[in-house]
């Protein structure tokens, strides 16, 4: 009888669906495929939606890819985990159809809803003692409540709300199910308590409470494979399907962030900061994310929306390569001589300024130029982060380690301004494709309990999450007060810029 153990991990984006095959022997990812996607096109301004048979799709099409490469003996598959894009809305009617595509996270056309919303609850200092978060416009409860407003025929059809990994779950196993981690960015469930609030479900209609299915522990099935699939890819008939979880959940898993001390900072496009609680950490001024984590404790969270962003239009407009910009930027000292980016140049939404542009402040003939514009750019994006680690630590946090994603944390010098700035070692971890493992670690450990074994999460990424020891930075006392520095002149500047953000955008309406 063979001994081996194989997981499928799930990473189904915004961008594209990621699979990968996991070795619960070795802790090898053993093969990957990815399939890319775009969003709807010609949809109106801050409309972003995409069709739920898409990631469907992908995800049937890469899982079919692994089993492929990997050529292992499909029989040893044992379980399967979904990570999905989170605060999607997918609605169903009564025949589990999909009603309308899903509006995203990055939709922001229900900003009506969202303000109607906290006005039904008292407010955002009485929203958030209810469910434990704002309701920013990302979160689903709004998007509910558009369709109610704005297409009240399709609402009339509505009988189940699914977040995305939920939808995907429910194509795989035929169950419908939720999981905390992900329906705490819903702005429906209490954080603290892991239920659902009836005053935020009434605020958005009498009879939301049947439309939402039932919440299972992180550690629970949601179902087994349906036997059509499992013929299909020539799987077993006991294949598990873990609870899944959101992205960053399941990020957080991938790089072992399961206890307390351990911070995950993601340097992608738009820039994720989150640790592990053992308690609800709520911000009474909203700017924290008090998510629940998908492994039963909480993840509060600090998403910026500029970071790569910041650091490409600095590559491009002096036509560097990625190697080139990391060298210029190490090539300026600490502080670019008193350079400063502010980068907001998507707005922004920690600290809440959306009308925000980018701002070089300390521009003069010593700084101009493409060393001290890279680095700027690094250490601008790096302050915004540390803008939301600093509002958790006041919330208790205490970081001890930072465990570095993304493309940016391929740079030797954004790493070393990293350790830097959060005055903590910062390293990466082995593997990059941090939510599909983190997926795939779930699904092992729903099995384990499935099957009777004993088996926690926080050892399971002990024994399979490296870290790339070759990538570990330690903080320099010299910089770290110099960034402190630094850090109050970024917030005052941000403060300040705030009125003057909203004038320069009533002057570009005008023009």
């Amino acid at each position: 009888m063979s001994m081996a153990e194989y997981f499928l991990g799930i990473d189904s984006g915004t961008q594209s669906t990621k699979t990968v095959l996991f070795d619960a022997q070795s802790g090898e990812v053993l093969a990957g495929a990815s399939i890319p996607y775009d969003l709807i096109d010609g949809l109106p301004a801050g409309h972003k939606e995409q069709h739920p048979e898409t990631w469907i799709a992908a995800v049937f099409d890469t899982i079919a890819a692994v089993l492929e490469k990997s050529n292992v003996d499909r029989r040893d598959v044992r379980g399967i985990g979904v990570s999905g894009q989170q605060h999607g809305f997918v609605p169903l009617d009564e025949r589990d159809e999909v009603i309308r595509p899903a509006k995203l996270w990055c939709d922001t056309s229900t900003a009506a809803e969202c303000e109607q919303i906290i006005n039904d609850l008292g407010g955002i200092s009485e929203t958030i003692k209810e469910v434990g978060n704002g309701v920013p416009a990302g979160f689903t409860a709004s998007k509910i409540l558009w369709l109610k407003h704005r297409e009240p025929e399709n609402f009339a059809r509505l009988r189940t709300v699914l977040l995305p990994h939920d939808y995907i779950n429910f194509r795989l196993t035929g169950r419908k199910s939720m999981e905390c981690g992900d329906a705490s960015g819903t702005a429906l469930l209490d954080v603290r308590r892991r239920i659902w609030s009836k005053k935020a479900l009434s605020a958005v209609d009498a009879r939301l409470q049947e439309m939402l299915p039932p919440l299972i522990g992180s550690d629970e099935i949601a179902g087994t494979l349906l036997p059509a699939l499992a013929k299909k890819w020539g799987l077993g008939l006991d294949v598990v399907v873990s609870s899944g979880g959101g992205d960053n959940m399941m990020g957080a898993i991938g790089t072992g962030n399961v206890a307390p001390g351990i911070v995950t900072v993601s340097l992608g496009t738009s820039g994720t900061i989150y640790a592990c609680s053992d308690h609800p950490v709520v911000d009474p001024q909203g700017e924290i994310a008090a998510f629940c984590d998908s492994t039963g404790k909480w993840l509060p969270l600090v998403c910026t929306m500029n970071v790569t962003v910041a650091t490409e239009m600095v590559r491009e407009r002096f036509d560097l390569t990625h190697e080139e910009l990391s060298n210029a930027a190490e090539s300026a000292p600490a502080g670019s001589d008193g350079l400063l980016l502010i980068p907001f140049f998507e707005g922004e939404r920690t600290p809440n300024v959306p009308d925000g542009t980018g701002v070089f402040f300390g521009l003069r003939a010593a700084t101009f130029d493409a060393p001290h514009m890279a680095r700027a750019a690094m250490e601008g994006t790096t302050l915004g982060l540390n803008y939301g680690l600093n509002r958790m630590r006041a919330l208790g946090i205490e970081p001890r380690e930072i465990r570095a994603t993304g493309g940016g944390s391929r740079s030797a010098v954004w790493r070393k301004i990293l350790a830097d700035v959060f005055n903590a070692e910062v390293v990466c971890v082995k593997n990059e494709e941090g939510a599909a493992v983190g997926a795939a670690l779930q699904a092992l450990w729903a099995y384990r309990k499935h099957s009777g074994a004993s088996a926690s999460i926080r050892e399971l990424c002990e024994r399979f999450v490296g870290l790339d020891e070759s990538t570990r930075v330690r903080p320099e006392p010299r910089n770290v007060e110099l960034y402190r520095v630094l850090q109050t002149l970024n917030d005052r500047i941000v403060r300040d810029l705030d009125a003057s953000f909203g004038l320069h955008r009533a002057f570009l309406t005008r023009q």
